[in-house]
């Protein structure tokens, strides 16, 4: 499904990387450090005295903190932090951890799940956290207009219904037996549903702005800056070490880097130029459940047509749309161990095979040879790789008599823009929120609230239903790989590349942070380590420069 994973941002190569080139950065990939050889620390041993301000430096963006409408994950990052709901993330292996549910009991049909919500929680006001905040906060979210993470809720016994306005509560899969216990009515055996539920937008909140049910609270906001503080009410608060947090934002990738060397900042991520950094040990860059990717807006005409599409594709010069990309995606999902891999990805390029086909493609639709056809690409405004893409495609598709046009939207509102734009074709990144080929096969299925692309073919749907009631996970694999290979098959989209996640953090220092697939790191878990730090600072590396004599 979001990640959240679950992330949209396009990556922007000249703010993330500074000067790095494509090959020192593979290089770099190859020296990650791997999440087993991260120390493991016994808990019992952290120094409470030692625990300050953690200093995170983000991009500048207007965040989102509203569990339920937020689309970014760096906005994800911080919600998990501020709300929780019947799992949260373990923060190595990406499992579901009891949060707020102690226990889940699954019914003989795997179609009921009934969750026991633990006695100690509160929200951060002292009220009680119970079966019916996680019922109130789940119907607020299908409620919500174009709630992006809405339809995932759709295994729930009338969850598309009522969200549709087709049904009202009372229809709900989504019940409350006594104060604290839960009872889950799902419309078919759904293996996934409590890593979904580990989600943000699942998590548990109020009507009000200000109450949360997470680790942290906000302290202070303003434009540029998040402060937030521990949330003495909340069920674990004896485990979470750190007292406040501050994001602070900037893209100004120089200063970011100098910040960090002069500790001023704890953890960069994403926006700093790696060159600068003195601890290279620091930068963490590592390949993660993400892919980014081109999709056609099937709703415009002649680009509804799947001939149309693929006439395209096969004039795509691939190699060169994805030269700059560290990790080339040739088809949607990254391999997953175990995942069935015969699937053909796209990397043939074969004009005279195109013309052929666009030739057709007019005859079938009725339109002439010789008229010149209109494609819009819609780009984020400052994305000079995104800019390439256009420039790209344009010369590649005019022997075909395409006229590639191009639109530009706002960097950060770009996502929210799509589903308002008239543009034919966009950039998507995006990052699975749990680790199964679903969590991007979602975002096509007919009806997901997920789904910018208003494609829907029936084999699609019907394979995404029939791999909900395969219990045996090889068989299940091959039959979303077949979904795979019809999204691909029908020229829906153009896989670009798969997504990184790049870092400045000192992990001798911080403790609780783990190189993970999904690029998610809980606060609740971090810590600072005593630490003796061998890496000179700046003003004496100056003076050792300099020649003088040191007193």
């Amino acid at each position: 499904m979001f990640k959240l994973k679950k992330i949209f941002l396009t990556v922007i190569f000249s703010i993330a990387f500074g000067n790095l080139f494509a090959q020192e950065l593979e290089d770099e990939l190859d020296d990650i450090t791997d999440i087993e050889d991260i120390e493991n620390l016994d808990e019992s041993t952290i120094a409470t005295t030692i625990q300050r301000k953690l200093e995170i430096t983000m991009s500048s963006q207007p965040f989102n903190l509203n569990p339920h409408t937020a689309t970014y994950s760096s906005e994800g990052q911080i919600l998990d932090s501020l709300y929780e709901g019947l799992y949260s993330y373990d923060p190595k292996s990406l499992e579901p951890k009891n949060a707020l549910a102690t226990s889940c009991k699954v019914s003989r049909d795997k179609k009921r799940l009934t969750y026991t919500i633990r006695e100690n929680a509160k929200f951060s006001d002292g009220n009680e956290i119970n079966a019916y905040s996680v019922r109130n906060s789940w119907i607020m979210l299908l409620s919500t207009p174009n709630a992006p993470y809405a339809s995932l809720l759709d295994c729930v016994k009338g969850a598309k219904e009522f969200r549709n306005g087709k049904a009202t509560e009372k229809d709900l899969g989504i019940s409350v037996r006594d104060n604290k216990t839960l009872v889950i009515q799902l419309e078919k055996p759904t293996a996934h549903f409590n890593k979904l539920v580990c989600h943000h937008a699942f998590t548990v909140k109020t009507g009000a702005d200000n109450v949360f049910s997470g680790a942290f609270v906000i302290k202070e906001r303003t434009d540029k800056m998040i402060l937030l503080e521990k949330n003495q009410n909340y069920w674990d608060a004896q485990n979470v070490k750190l007292p406040l947090i501050q994001i602070t934002t900037s893209d100004d990738v120089n200063e970011n880097a100098w910040n960090f060397n002069q500790g001023k900042t704890d953890w960069i991520s994403g926006v700093f130029n790696s060159n600068k950094v003195l601890n290279r040990n620091s930068v963490r860059l590592s390949a993660i459940f993400g892919t980014e990717y081109l999709f056609f807006n099937c709703k415009n005409e002649p680009w509804n047509r799947a001939d149309f599409r693929n006439a395209l594709l096969n004039a795509v010069p691939w190699e060169s749309l994805r030269k700059t990309s560290l990790v080339k995606a040739k088809t949607l999902i990254y391999p997953l161990m175990g995942y069935y891999k015969k699937i053909d990805g796209l990397t043939e390029t074969e004009l005279e095979d195109a013309i052929e086909m666009m030739k057709k493609a007019r005859e079938n639709a009725g339109i002439s040879q010789e008229e010149t056809l209109t494609l819009t690409f819609s780009i984020a405004l400052s994305s000079a790789r995104q800019k390439s893409f256009y420039e790209i495609l344009k010369d590649a598709w005019k022997p075909l008599g395409i006229d590639l046009k191009v639109e530009t939207n706002s960097d950060y509102g770009y996502i929210n823009s799509i589903s308002k734009s008239v543009a034919d074709i966009f950039v998507y990144s995006w990052i699975g929120d749990f680790a199964d080929p679903l969590a991007f096969l979602e975002l096509f299925k007919e009806g997901s609230t997920l789904n910018q692309t208003v494609w829907h073919n029936e084999d699609f749907n019907n394979s995404l239903d029939e791999a909900a009631l395969t219990e045996d996970s090889s068989e299940r694999y091959k039959i979303l790989a077949h979904a795979e290979q019809v999204l691909l098959d029908d020229g829906v989209i153009l896989p670009i590349s798969h997504s990184i996640s790049f870092h400045a953090i000192n992990l001798d220092i911080i403790g609780g942070w783990y190189t993970n697939a999904l690029d998610i790191h809980p606060y609740k878990y971090l810590y600072f380590k005593e630490y003796k730090s061998n890496i000179p600072n700046v003003v004496k590396a100056e003076k050792i420069g300099s020649n003088k004599k040191e007193s």
